[in-house]
């Protein structure tokens, strides 16, 4: 077929079978024979059908497709929570080494959940990278149920996620409430994170057992959703319930960012009456004012490290489970 393209008709003579029989088979369709699917796949092989790269990937029923599903608003994805970009540029990367594309997709409303479930389980992608579901979400039951292999980032409280990627959330709280500790603070609070999502679990879990380590008072808590609208809202509250306090551990650096914000309209110094400490180590706490002493999370690891372990997955479907835990840092900044 040399200086002409090969015509389906032309795969599905080389194959001995009919034209649409051949069509089932480059589409993916089930409903042909074993023999008949190898015949057209070693025809379109030979005839050179699509271009080299689809071939091989028809031959392996691969699309060389993953989706990264983000279970929040495209707001937040996009502009408020620098978490997302970073997440998405570290997959990117690990799937461009493997000749894999990175397919982003949003859910917001349960509309937009049943539509992307289904276009899931039919097979349009070869995994599923998974990000702030929250509680006892279906999804992964439901792909993993499918045969669709999944990787998450972080977990929701209600999902045991065999193959995961994380940060050592309980390590990191500790590092940053003890910072302030170490600083003179003894009155203080912090905003959580959501408590259907593990991380948001996890970080209470650490700053408590650094007070009760310490011979503090208990935590006065207020729970955020890791936005800087929830970080105004529940540093407003925490002065109201505790107008005394000196020290702050804000979940995440956009409530921190939040935080910082209400502290001021209440005439509140920083760090001098308030030390503040963040979570992330996000561009948020580079330019916020003062910038933000914060907990990093190498965020573009862990969407490498997710990306590696789909690839893991995909090429091996009998491996074990495997959760990856990263270390996390604290960067001492001016906030506290």
């Amino acid at each position: 077929m040399e200086g002409r393209r090969a015509t389906l008709d032309a795969v599905a003579a080389r194959a001995g079978v009919g034209r649409g029989t051949a069509s089932r088979v480059i589409n993916g369709s089930d409903q042909v024979s074993q023999t008949a699917r190898e015949a057209v796949l070693r025809a379109v092989r030979e005839l050179e059908y699509v271009p080299n790269s689809a071939a091989r990937a028809l031959v392996r029923r691969r699309t060389d497709t993953v989706a990264l599903v983000v279970a929040v608003d495209e707001e937040r994805v996009f502009w408020e929570e620098p978490y997302f970009s970073a997440i998405v540029r570290g997959a990117t990367a690990g799937l461009a080494a493997e000749g894999v594309q990175l397919l982003l997709a949003i859910s917001q409303s349960q509309q937009d959940r049943d539509r992307l479930t289904e276009f899931l389980k039919a097979r349009h992608v070869d995994g599923v990278l998974l990000s702030s579901l929250r509680g006892s979400d279906p999804l992964p039951g439901e792909l993993e149920r499918s045969g669709i292999p999944t990787v998450l980032v972080g977990r929701p409280t209600g999902h045991a996620a065999d193959w995961s990627v994380d940060v050592d959330n309980v390590a990191g709280a500790r590092l940053a409430v003890r910072h302030l500790v170490e600083r003179g603070r003894r009155r203080i609070a912090t905003i959580t994170g959501p408590l259907d999502i593990q991380a948001g679990v996890d970080r209470r879990t650490g700053c408590r057992e650094v007070l009760q380590e310490s011979g503090l008072d208990p935590l006065v808590e207020v729970q955020g959703d890791f936005t800087r609208a929830s970080g105004v809202a529940a540093m407003r509250e925490l002065l109201e319930r505790c107008p005394q306090l000196d020290g702050l551990f804000a979940a995440s650096d956009s409530m921190a960012a939040g935080a910082l914000h209400a502290l001021r309209q209440s005439g509140r110094r920083v760090p001098d009456d308030v030390a503040v400490v963040g979570f992330d180590d996000s561009p948020v706490a580079v330019d916020a004012d003062p910038p933000l002493t914060t907990v990093r999370q190498p965020l573009e690891d862990m969407g490498r490290e997710m990306a590696r372990l789909l690839i893991t997955r995909l090429n091996d479907g009998t491996a074990a489970g495997r959760k990856s835990v990263l270390r996390p840092v604290l960067v001492v900044r001016q906030s506290s």
